[in-house]
């Protein structure tokens, strides 16, 4: 009875936490059409889903994620890795005085503020741009301030769940093993949102977070407060700094919509270097074309439409599959979590 109510109260939770999102989206949808963003018109003929069917499947999602702490695979939700919840409303502020200035890069398709922040670092041009628009893209501390609570205002509060999906199959690899001589590297870890929640969940795991971004790895620090630390590496994951088969979880979040073709395989190839012999890839991003049926697929093309993400439309028709497997990741399972999918894979044995 107490891990029912333990599911109850996190299904109200992020039930709540769609509902505060849910506003704040309305009110800087508000203030952005005040400062002029345009919003491109949905063309003719493009199917998406109705309001009920969406509701519907954001419910599932909610209900999936509650089951997490029910079965002991999550910790309860306390908070997004805010110091507090002044601090909260200080990043909603921030990210609402930003808004004007995001409608005009938005209309002006400003995309090089990243420059200036790159410096004289050899950092990969395909990274050195402003994705989604963002001041800074993803080399300036005030990016990287606001970007959790940006992504939670545009998926109205789901994000959170949806990466913590992740979690369901790290814990299935783990049950029966000792976590005190067990290793996870999460490869562009951004602003450690979700290694946060794999702490909260295994105390004594070792943990790596890998980012080009300094000022992201500076928040990722930041989230885990008065928790055991991660070890954080600026690097890229096309030539990750760790020895071959030295991982025995390796998670990749939101990365490979925002690389090009080529890389993703690159990055594959290396996710599948470090990792141990029957270890285990966990793999969370969007949801390509044909994985859902009922008009999904038109989500997937307007968003590169709102938002500047060059290389998301191929990934979305990628063969992630051949992608993987010529790497040696076997397929275990996947799944649809909303707007996100799930790819588990095991780095083959021989």
């Amino acid at each position: 009875m107490t891990s029912e109510i333990t599911a109850a109260r996190e299904l109200a939770s992020g039930l709540a936490r769609f509902g505060w999102y849910t506003g704040i989206g309305a009110l800087a949808e508000r203030r952005a059409a005040r400062a002029g963003a345009p919003r491109p018109p949905r063309p003719a003929g493009r199917v998406v889903p109705d309001s009920r069917t969406i509701m519907t499947d954001i419910l599932d999602l909610f209900r999936r994620d509650a089951a997490l702490v029910r079965d002991g695979a999550a910790a309860a939700t306390s908070d997004d890795g805010s110091a507090s919840f002044a601090d909260h409303i200080d990043r909603l502020r921030a990210m609402f005085l930003d808004l004007p200035r995001a409608a005009e890069r938005r209309a002006d398709h400003e995309t090089t503020t990243a420059r200036t922040h790159a410096g004289e670092t050899h950092l990969p041009d395909y990274f050195v741009q402003d994705f989604h628009f963002q001041n800074g893209g993803y080399l300036s501390d005030k990016s990287a301030r606001l970007y959790d609570v940006q992504v939670e205002t545009l998926f109205r509060g789901t994000a959170h769940a949806m990466r913590r999906q992740a979690l369901r199959p790290i814990a299935d690899f783990m049950m029966g093993r000792d976590q005190r001589m067990m290793s996870l590297l999460d490869i562009a870890c951004g602003t450690g949102r979700f290694l946060r929640e794999v702490r909260r969940a295994y105390p004594a795991l070792a943990l790596t977070g890998l980012d080009l971004s300094r000022p992201y790895l500076n928040e990722a620090e930041r989230a885990m407060r008065g928790l055991r630390p991660a070890s954080w590496l600026e690097a890229n994951a096309e030539a990750i700094p760790l020895e071959d088969a030295s991982q025995d979880i390796v998670t990749s979040i939101y990365l490979f919509h925002e690389l090009p073709p080529e890389v993703r395989r690159i990055v594959a190839r290396e996710i599948a270097r470090v990792l141990k012999p029957g270890g285990v890839f966990v793999f969370v991003d969007s949801l390509q074309k044909g994985d859902r049926e009922g008009g999904w697929d038109g989500f997937l093309e307007g968003f590169p439409e709102r938002f500047h993400e060059p290389y998301y439309r191929h990934y979305t028709i990628d063969d992630l599959d051949a992608v993987f497997a010529e790497c040696g990741l076997a397929a275990v399972s996947a799944w649809p979590a909303f707007l996100s999918k799930v790819m588990v894979r095991r780095k083959l044995t021989a």
